[in-house]
């Protein structure tokens, strides 16, 4: 499929950027500085909002009369931001500075800010799919069971970063039960018992671990990764394969793709989408939306 992109061209353009100042548990004082230089050399018209409360982000994106919203954060600000952009013809900026960074690293931002901000001025813009948990819009991962569970009790430890993400996890895994889940694909159903259902419109969850290894953010379709039981000595052969992007070659792992995606179990349980945690009922309907958000990538980047 040839790539929906286009060249900005950033003169008089207007830009937002919304700084989460909380996002991977790092002071933005740096960035701000950084966003301060780059307004003032590039010759673009800039503010800077700073988020207060959840779903603030969305809020300001949604009302704001720039013509490129950045998210300054992680994968729950960006997806505040997108949520308040899509339909409006706005395009999408991303400076990673979370806790994962799943969309970022999908498309090839960087993480250091200073070639993230440069990207804005040398990329082009893509339109990409998003996807929908029950009517509400994601654009990385969502999924139900044991990664679930961990980003419900990692939302409420009052820690952030990678390492108590880790800890957590393992501490969970330690007495975590898998469920029987009924996953249905455009109307051909698996059931089966399984750690986790992960279903991707990007290819990981965060970290460069790469869940969803296949899945395309162009292709008008979601994958869902199903992990089925693992002993724990399986743990670093499985981690293996899901940083260098072959999770979909274990032997636990069941991959399916389609537009219209079915979750069905026998209680009430934790679910995510982008990473943050909600509570959903025994059944979950996930759809996509395609070519629907445009988003500035790195100019030659294949997403």
């Amino acid at each position: 499929m040839a790539p929906r992109s286009r060249r900005f061209v950033f003169y008089m353009k207007k830009i937002l950027f919304i700084v989460n100042p909380v996002s991977g548990g790092k002071s933005k004082r740096r960035i701000l500085r950084l966003i301060e230089d780059f307004a003032a050399g590039s010759g673009v018209q800039a503010a800077v909002r700073q988020t207060e409360s959840a779903g603030h982000a969305t809020t300001l994106a949604r009302e704001s009369d720039a013509d490129i919203v950045v998210a300054v954060g992680g994968d729950g600000t960006v997806s505040e931001v997108a949520q308040g952009i899509v339909g409006t013809g706005k395009a999408l900026g991303i400076i990673p500075c979370g806790s994962g960074d799943g969309l970022a690293l999908h498309l090839g931002i960087s993480r250091r800010p200073r070639k993230a901000l440069r990207a804005l001025l040398d990329g082009v813009a893509r339109t990409i799919d998003y996807g929908l948990v029950d009517g509400r819009p994601f654009f990385c991962t969502t999924g139900v069971g044991l990664d679930a569970e961990v980003a419900w009790q990692f939302a409420t430890s009052g820690k952030r970063g990678l390492s108590t993400y880790i800890s957590l996890a393992w501490k969970i895994w330690q007495h975590f039960r898998p469920e029987t889940y009924t996953i249905e694909v455009d109307g051909e159903a698996l059931t089966a018992p399984a750690v986790f259902v992960t279903v991707g419109n990007a290819n990981q969850w965060g970290n460069q671990a790469r869940i969803t290894s296949l899945a395309l953010v162009q292709d008008g379709l979601l994958d869902v990764t199903v992990v089925a039981p693992f002993r724990t000595v399986e743990i670093p052969v499985l981690a293996t394969k899901l940083l260098d992007g072959r999770a979909h070659t274990s032997r636990r792992v069941k991959m399916l793709r389609g537009k219209h995606i079915v979750i069905r179990r026998s209680q009430d349980g934790p679910a995510h989408y982008d990473g943050d945690p909600c509570r959903k009922g025994t059944e979950i309907v996930v759809d996509i939306v395609p070519a629907a958000l445009n988003v500035i990538v790195p100019k030659n980047k294949s997403i």
